[in-house]
């Protein structure tokens, strides 16, 4: 493996301005972020509004990942009691196999929520949130307002849910 893809610039001149570049690129476009659009009759977003937005999502943030790493300390602490099943009839070892199902299920819708919300903080930074992933309109203030993760407009949304 070359030493670029393990993450490390080449050494010498180039080296040193190949690593600075994305540094750069990632600084200019937060300086840069667009206002999302909004649907007519809505007002324009402020950088308040903004701010609050990004608060909310990295609020989510922090709580999703301690929801997932107690989710994923009781998965352990449920493998570690499982044992063998021995003496266990099929109701217990039913309950211990819902259980473990469970806090599994929990992790992993958390862990897709961190995602969207992760890919919603990326939106803001690239100037494309607010913009349907779909149709390419406004997804609308209102609805960004209530749900800072939606990538689709309201017509869209339902649309994929009919499906």
């Amino acid at each position: 493996m070359s030493p670029t893809r393990a993450g490390r610039a080449p050494s010498g001149d180039q080296g040193d301005a190949v690593a600075a570049a994305p540094r750069k690129r990632a600084a200019s476009a937060k300086s840069r972020t667009r206002v999302p659009p909004v649907k007519a009759g809505e007002p324009p977003w402020t950088p308040e509004d903004l701010a609050a937005i990004r608060a909310a999502l990295d609020g989510d943030i922090q709580a999703l990942r301690n929801e997932i790493e107690i989710a994923e300390n009781e998965v352990v602490v449920l493998m570690r009691h499982s044992g063998d099943g021995a003496g266990d009839d099929q109701a217990d070892a039913g309950s211990k196999t819902l259980e473990r199902e469970q806090e599994l299920s929990l992790a992993n819708n958390a862990r897709e929520m961190l995602v969207q919300s992760l890919r919603a903080l990326e939106r803001l930074d690239d100037g494309t949130y607010g913009v349907c992933e779909n149709c390419g309109n406004a997804i609308g203030k209102l609805r960004l307002e209530a749900a800072p993760r939606a990538t689709l407009c309201l017509p869209c949304k339902s649309k994929e849910e009919r499906r």
